[in-house]
């Protein structure tokens, strides 16, 4: 019989269960509850999964938002220049010109942003994005995540020339566009956050459950332990007085 620290251990499924602070390791020690907790096991890896996928879909989202922010701003110069341009009791043909250059550069910025802006390689704002699926759940479900699409011909304002007839109302329609889809964004994020808090509670609250099922006590298998240590040390010395016992008697029945 081997010891450590003084504990007995009866066999090495005893010293495993120390070792490794587990009740529960094989279905010999408990078929029923192997099976739930292999379940559970199952579920926090899916929900720790998901979050980490929530996570991600939320960096996403926040490029697509920061991406959108930069449109927006372009959207209000080409405005303020639409305004000025509006101006045509001082506006020459030349200086109509001028301000369509710049406005020229400003859709051409749009339009990189569009192209451009990506995550993981996979273009957001281009079009091509549609819907993307967050596997948040356990099980693979989740939700939908709808991108926009910013380039110039989705907000309207490829054609749009100060130097023609032209009406700020295209503007601020593309402005209207960009804020609907920076809100459903925000209410997209805010939805993946409530997702996040709702994994990392189930994953406390399974990972519980669980550690009831499968931690060892160790106070109380100590115990045990040595209860079966003084067991076994009790009927070593019964047997041992049985031999001697015998013994005695034998001694007797050949030397009276």
């Amino acid at each position: 019989m081997s010891s450590i620290s003084g504990v007995g251990y009866s066999s090495y499924a005893d010293y495993g269960r120390f070792a490794s602070g587990r009740k529960i390791q094989t279905a010999a020690d408990g078929a029923a509850q192997l099976a739930i907790i292999q379940k559970q096991d199952s579920q926090v890896r899916g929900y720790q999964a998901g979050a980490r996928n929530i996570g991600t879909a939320q960096d996403l989202l926040n490029v697509s938002d920061g991406a959108m922010s930069g449109i927006t701003d372009y959207l209000q110069r080409i405005r303020e220049l639409g305004l000025q341009a509006s101006n045509s009791a001082l506006m020459t043909d030349s200086d109509l010109e001028g301000i369509q250059q710049e406005i020229d550069q400003l859709k051409q910025g749009i339009s990189d942003i569009a192209a451009n802006t990506n995550f993981n390689r996979k273009n957001l704002l281009d079009g091509t994005a549609g819907s993307l699926h967050v596997a948040a759940n356990a099980d693979g479900g989740g939700m939908d995540l709808n991108m926009s699409d910013a380039t110039l011909k989705a907000l309207g304002i490829a054609d749009f020339d100060v130097t023609k007839e032209f009406s700020l109302d295209s503007i601020d329609r593309a402005l209207e566009k960009v804020g609907s889809g920076r809100s459903s964004m925000g209410a997209q994020s805010n939805a993946l956050e409530y997702a996040y808090n709702y994994n990392t509670n189930t994953v406390l609250n399974t990972t519980a459950s669980k550690s009831r099922l499968e931690d060892l006590d160790y106070a109380g298998a100590i115990s045990d332990l040595k209860k079966q240590e003084t067991l076994r040390e009790y009927s070593m010395f019964m047997q041992m007085r049985k031999q001697q016992d015998e013994a005695n008697r034998m001694h007797r029945l050949f030397f009276a």
